[in-house]
């Protein structure tokens, strides 16, 4: 009886890892450590906007619209409750994308008010507090990619014969990834929208009017 409870457990395993569970396994692990590391840098970011805020404030402090604009994007991000299994509910995850974007976009425009202010471009703390930003949103990049590539890896061998078999029988089911539109938003360069200082037109000459 114990050789034929040994012998089926070893069938057992063996289909097991035919079937492409083995591969489940490590391929749901690598996804989860890519969204750990996605959620790390996007933490990054925002425990760096209320020093980069207050930092443009106070030269810049007329700029309320932008501000505020921050300020509910960062509070809209903290509201969401980043769970491993947001990974697995589209509509969790897209709601996660849309708050990061909406993050990206304030502070492209917060970022873009110090084309006006020269004296803030100069000051140390901003530059460094910018640098600091930019640093960040290069490691959410990499990090983001590479998630899309584990989730990827994933969902294809959730599709893919025979372990599609496998996911049905254990639940695996298709993670949602970032779409390419929004790694396009990302990827673009922030916009200035803010109205360019006017120049004077400069004095007609003297005698000008006269002379004709």
């Amino acid at each position: 009886m114990r050789r034929i409870w040994i012998g089926s457990a070893a069938l057992l395993a063996l289909l097991l890892s035919g079937c492409g569970y083995n591969s489940f396994q490590t391929q749901d692990e690598q996804v989860k450590s890519a969204w750990s590391e996605v959620l790390n840098q996007y933490q990054r970011r925002a425990d760096l906007v209320p020093n980069l805020v207050n930092t443009v404030k106070g030269y810049a402090a007329q700029e309320q619209k932008i501000f505020i604009d921050v300020a509910e994007a960062r509070s809209k991000v903290g509201s969401i409750q980043a769970t491993p299994a947001l990974i697995n509910d589209p509509q969790a995850f897209a709601k996660f994308q849309a708050a990061q974007g909406q993050l990206t976009g304030a502070l492209s425009r917060l970022l873009a008010v110090s084309e006006n202010y020269p004296q803030l471009k100069s000051d140390q703390n901003f530059r460094d507090l910018q640098a600091q930003l930019e640093g960040t949103e290069n490691r959410i990049t990499v990090a983001r990619n590479r998630y899309i590539k584990a989730v990827q890896a994933y969902n294809i061998t959730v599709r893919s014969f025979p372990t599609n078999l496998t996911a049905k029988m254990f639940g695996y089911t298709v993670k949602p990834n970032f779409s390419v539109e929004n790694e396009a938003q990302i990827s673009r360069p922030p916009t200035v929208d803010f109205a360019p200082a006017t120049t004077p037109a400069p004095p007609a000459p003297a005698g000008a009017a006269g002379g004709q």
